[in-house]
């Protein structure tokens, strides 16, 4: 930092504004360490759980292949409520077993899955890490 101002007002508003950065900071570290620990937590567990006898490929191998679109019953699909009135995202459909859903949700058929995701992307998007608009045959 170059030379500091010598009035105190202005080392005053200077401390401020790095006391600000630094509790953003911390935040976003404390943030992340909590997400950190809850991935390695759903990790540690999901390998635990044997998959039919199979271990899953890795991550990057199974978002290549996308699997082929499939017809799947009413509880294959839940619609999350959105983050809160007026969120510009709308609501999440989700697959059923997806490990992201944290609000309440509640199951859907794969039709109305479908049709919430073809209509106005302001009230319904589809998630990012289950895609059910792939496994509902959506284009992406």
């Amino acid at each position: 930092m170059s030379e500091l101002p010598s009035d105190p007002p202005r080392l005053r508003a200077i401390l401020a504004y790095l006391d600000q950065r630094l509790a953003e900071s911390e935040t976003v570290a404390t943030y992340l360490r909590l997400q950190t620990t809850a991935v390695r937590q759903a990790l540690a567990a999901a390998e635990k759980r044997p998959a039919n006898g199979r271990r899953l490929p890795p991550p990057m191998q199974q978002r290549s292949a996308l699997p082929a679109p499939a017809q799947h019953d009413a509880g294959g699909f839940v619609v999350e409520k959105q983050l809160h009135a007026g969120h510009p995202l709308g609501a999440t459909v989700h697959r059923a077993d997806c490990t992201v859903i944290q609000r309440d949700a509640n199951p859907i058929s794969a039709d109305d899955g479908r049709q919430a995701l073809t209509g106005d992307g302001k009230f319904f998007h589809a998630c990012e890490f289950c895609r059910p608009d792939a496994h509902l045959g959506i284009p992406g």
